[in-house]
């Protein structure tokens, strides 16, 4: 044999032959031979897998590991590995070739996009940007990499206001693209010379406040764990405020802030306000605790477009690779770079 036809037989799989795609691939049940499977073959392509929160429970546990955009882009550029698996969206997977532009960087399917990095592009920010000369521009990490490239400094939701409290008081700011967000950090930082784009990630968005209210209302033991990016970050706190929730049992937290808080709290039934992915980490770290999502539809097609099908495919066929041109890709390191110096970036979006 050939060492091409045994290259051929390595990344190869037979339990790709119920594979199909309709705008999703399927076909491939996720058991005990899938999971040895993409570890075999994660191994003979030396692959590091990596899944974001919000992924599918299959794709988490199989992952090397699991967490928000930032830290699994932290996480491949210091593997040992030449090749990451970024289970998890597009722009994710740019962020950790950004990081790690030695490396190949393959995404299980190149269709998994995002609304919210979709919600600005670089033609508008550099429009933006013309409109406010001398501006610092602020950029979620939830971004493309084109964004990123025209970004003075980025911050996650972890640390959006620690970046924002760095930059001179007399200098305006440009926050993007996250309205909920920016609205958060206007709120706690006081800013007034802060323009907020008005960008939203659909499933944030649309856990609202009356959902919030309903649900604390049947729960009221329950503590509250909300997502800046929500529409109901808002009405946390105002029920807080209105002493219809205790304020010490609110807490607005980055996906890494909820399992820090999962792993300390003395809450039996805690509410989350966030993609329904993150509640399978959240019961891992903490199993004697009944989390509860806020909205049980608050579901990330995009995310979910990592099936584990997608994997397996990528795994065995080595696509698809993500690229980044180089100046683009220096200029948004730069950016990354200089979040990271202000402070530690901590549980990323």
């Amino acid at each position: 044999m050939t060492s091409a036809a045994s290259a051929a037989r390595t990344f190869d799989s037979p339990l790709l032959e119920g594979l199909t795609d309709h705008g999703v691939y399927a076909g491939v049940e996720a058991g005990p031979d899938w999971v040895a499977e993409v570890r075999r073959l994660a191994k003979a392509r030396n692959a590091t897998i990596l899944a974001h929160n919000y992924e599918l429970p299959a794709i988490q546990d199989v992952a090397d590991f699991v967490g928000d955009s930032l830290a699994l882009s932290r996480i491949a550029a210091d593997v040992p590995t030449d090749t990451i698996v970024f289970c998890g969206v597009h722009f994710m997977a740019e962020t950790a070739k950004i990081l790690s532009p030695e490396k190949t960087v393959l995404i299980p399917d190149q269709r998994a996009g995002c609304s919210l990095a979709d919600s600005i592009t670089a033609v508008e920010l550099a429009q933006w940007k013309a409109e406010h000369p001398g501006a610092v521009v602020v950029s979620y990490v939830n971004t493309t990499a084109e964004v990123k490239a025209l970004t003075d400094i980025c911050c996650t939701s972890s640390n959006a206001v620690e970046v924002v409290e760095s930059i001179p008081e007399d200098t305006e700011i440009l926050f993007l693209p996250d309205q909920f967000l920016g609205a958060h950090v206007k709120r706690v930082t006081g800013r007034q010379n802060m323009h907020i784009w008005a960008g939203e990630c659909h499933v944030h968005a649309g856990i609202n406040g009356d959902e919030l209210a309903a649900q604390a209302k049947a729960h009221p033991e329950a503590d509250l764990y909300v997502h800046p990016e929500c529409g109901c970050a808002t009405s946390a706190l105002y029920l807080a405020g209105e002493g219809a929730v205790p304020d010490d049992r609110v807490k607005i937290l980055s996906t890494g802030g909820m399992l820090d808080a999962a792993r300390e709290t003395g809450a039996r039934e805690v509410l989350v306000a966030t993609e329904v992915g993150m509640l399978h980490q959240l019961r891992r770290a903490a199993p004697g605790v009944d989390f509860r999502a806020v909205n049980d539809r608050a579901s990330c097609k995009y995310m979910k477009m990592i099936t584990p099908a997608a994997l397996l495919r990528c795994l065995v066929e080595g696509r698809d690779e993500v690229f980044v041109d180089p100046a683009m890709a220096a200029a948004g390191r730069s950016a990354v770079t200089r979040m990271i110096e202000i402070g530690q970036p901590g549980g990323g979006e």
